[in-house]
């Protein structure tokens, strides 16, 4: 399922970042030049990814061996679940097993849960991944801080506080150069770190799919994080008043928000708001908001007025303000298809993805998770979609011009059939325009 060629890095807001010479390059025989050549001499060429970049001198300045990493050792197994049995993390497992490690475990790969130091809590799922990994000391109990064993997507994300993708020869161990991974920092409500989430493994744990996974996940667990903070904190008393039913946020399409007292239709912008906050559980400042959602200046002022008027529309979708925050009970329509996607039904993902986010929208930052959203839909599509799945995909507005499943249709629909006659009267009228 989530196959696929070597993908860009990202950052917070799904940008893959450029170095000032050109773009980033991951092709292993290269980066593992620059790599012996920043051993040897300290000096890194341009294409190297600059979050990697960082990462390899900070790895170099705390003297990390990379041919003989020192990562601290693992507690004992009695020492080992008395400290998982009263961590905050715990009781998400389930929610971590239903929506990454089950679904990972037919790719190879394997998941790990860390604390906020980098102990490795949780390592689970293919089993023989889990061997190897285990082999180079990538187990439950064991520390796998930058610090001590060099960039690693675990440690890095712990280091940065953001979603990041280590690929190979990107590892700063010459050990571990064999795997990829993609991890991502779990929040608690307030914005502190609880831990991290990583995806360990071979070529699937490379794909663009697999971080898109993990952030995925790691959305639904701080947003579950966040209602379990609201159930706990409030007074346990008959007067208490209850929980907010789920409100259902509709932003593939004409924004609409449907509450228990009908549908209520959303302006663009508080449409583009809502979707740049369900995108950053952790929340946003009011000045980060302002670059998100515009190209060029938008004042700090604009953005409070914007959300003051949103919350006289709905006062209670909007918590906080430094940073604001989506509130727990608000379900996306996005949330819905990614969460498919974890899961691995791809036919229910593309049912549920009735069309591109926001397509009017223009803000940066909804751009970029518009297509985002789009390519991990088609990426699920093309590697693991049969013909149903395929036909159904050439049918939505993005598909339609998708040559590549037009051409996988054509292979695997039966022969002769009215899916196969469709895509080559398709091709055939591609061909004679390109002609």
């Amino acid at each position: 399922m989530l196959d696929r060629p070597a993908p860009r890095e990202t950052t917070d807001d799904g940008v893959r970042p450029r170095t000032a010479r050109g773009a980033v390059r991951r092709d292993r025989r290269w980066v593992l030049s620059a790599y012996d050549s920043f051993l040897g001499s300290g000096s890194l060429p341009a294409g190297i990814d600059p979050l990697v970049a960082a990462s390899w001198r900070r790895s170099l300045r705390s003297g990390v061996d990379p041919e003989h990493p020192r990562g601290a050792g693992g507690l004992d197994p009695a020492e080992l679940e008395e400290y998982r049995s009263s961590h905050p993390l715990r009781p998400l497992m389930p929610l971590v097993r239903e929506l990454v490690v089950e679904p990972a475990r037919d790719d190879g790969l394997v998941v790990a849960v860390s604390d906020d130091v980098g102990r490795l809590l949780w390592v689970e799922g293919d089993a023989r991944t889990r061997t190897s990994a285990e082999r180079l000391g990538f187990a439950a109990g064991a520390v796998w801080r930058e610090e001590d064993v060099g960039t690693n997507a675990p440690g890095t994300a712990l280091a940065t506080r953001r979603a990041v993708q280590v690929l190979g020869a990107e590892h700063y161990s010459r050990s571990v150069q064999s795997l990829n991974c993609a991890a991502a920092p779990i929040r608690a409500a307030d914005g502190r770190v609880l831990g991290v989430l990583d995806v360990t493994g071979g070529r699937a744990a490379g794909s663009h799919v697999a971080l898109s996974l993990v952030r995925a996940t790691v959305a639904s667990l701080e947003r579950e994080i966040a209602a379990r903070t609201a159930a706990g904190t409030a007074a346990p008393t008959p007067t208490t008043a209850p929980r907010p039913a789920t409100s259902e946020l509709t932003l593939l399409g004409p924004p609409a928000l449907r509450r228990p007292d009908g549908l209520h239709r959303l302006s663009g912008r508080h449409a583009e708001i809502l979707a740049l906050l369900g995108e950053h559980p952790r929340g946003l400042a009011a000045d980060e908001l302002a670059v998100l959602l515009h190209p060029g200046d938008l004042s700090e002022v604009t953005v409070r007025a914007e959300i003051s008027r949103l919350r006289r529309v709905a006062r209670d979708l909007v918590t906080g303000s430094r940073p604001y925050r989506l509130a727990p009970h608000v379900r996306a329509d996005v949330d819905v298809v990614r969460a498919h996607l974890a899961a691995g039904d791809v036919p229910a993902a593309l049912a549920a993805y009735t069309g591109p986010l926001l397509p009017r929208s223009v803000a940066p930052g909804v751009e970029r998770v518009r297509a985002e959203l789009a390519a991990e839909v088609r990426t699920a599509v093309l590697a693991g979609g049969d013909a149903e799945t395929l036909d159904a995909w050439t049918r939505t507005d993005d598909g339609a011009d998708d040559v590549e499943a037009w051409r996988l249709l054509v292979r695997r629909a039966p022969q002769g059939g009215p899916r196969w006659s469709r895509a080559r009267a398709h091709l055939a009228v591609v061909d004679a325009a390109l002609r």
